[in-house]
């Protein structure tokens, strides 16, 4: 990646009105057409079109930006929102089998967590759901009022997460 290349990515962003992606897509396909099979490219593009609540073809993108061999946050980024695409089209089993993959990748990403507590939830997994964003929150008490309650929580968030072992 280079820095002209960042530069342009972060313009795109800078530019983008969710309220009306058309431009963005086109300005993420064009740039895309001058850098082909670009695997971070190729997931911008997928985004915007996520962005646009147009999610299967959303989906293709970040199938292709995966097989072409996206690393880094770049991966990260990409797994989670490919994941929350797949739980929009119900598909939750493959979602937490890409949040399964991204955990064993970034095992300290909050955002694979809470992500994957979505996908638990609308799976009908409500403790896992919760055991995971208790996870997330009492892993950073000192930016919460969380405090000397953090430990219990973790605590809770172990037990639910193993299924309230009596």
């Amino acid at each position: 990646m280079t820095s002209e290349l960042a530069d342009a990515i972060q313009r795109g962003y800078d530019q983008r009105d969710r309220a009306n992606m058309a431009p963005t897509i086109a300005y993420f396909q064009a740039l895309l057409a001058e850098h082909p099979d670009h695997p971070v490219l190729v997931y911008e593009v997928g985004g915007a079109y996520d962005t646009a609540g147009e999610e299967e073809t959303a989906r293709g993108y970040y199938e292709r930006a995966l097989a072409l061999g996206l690393d880094g946050d770049p991966l990260r980024r990409c797994l989670c929102q490919y994941a929350s695409t797949l739980r929009w089209l119900g598909d939750l089993d493959e979602s937490l089998a890409v949040l399964d993959r991204a955990r064993r990748e970034f095992p300290d990403s909050d955002s694979v967590r809470v992500f994957r507590a979505l996908t638990l939830n609308d799976a009908g997994r409500p403790d896992e759901a919760v055991a995971e964003l208790l996870t997330v929150v009492t892993g950073h008490p000192e930016v919460t009022d969380l405090g000397r309650w953090a430990v219990g929580l973790r605590g809770l968030a172990q037990w639910l997460a193993d299924g309230r072992p009596e």
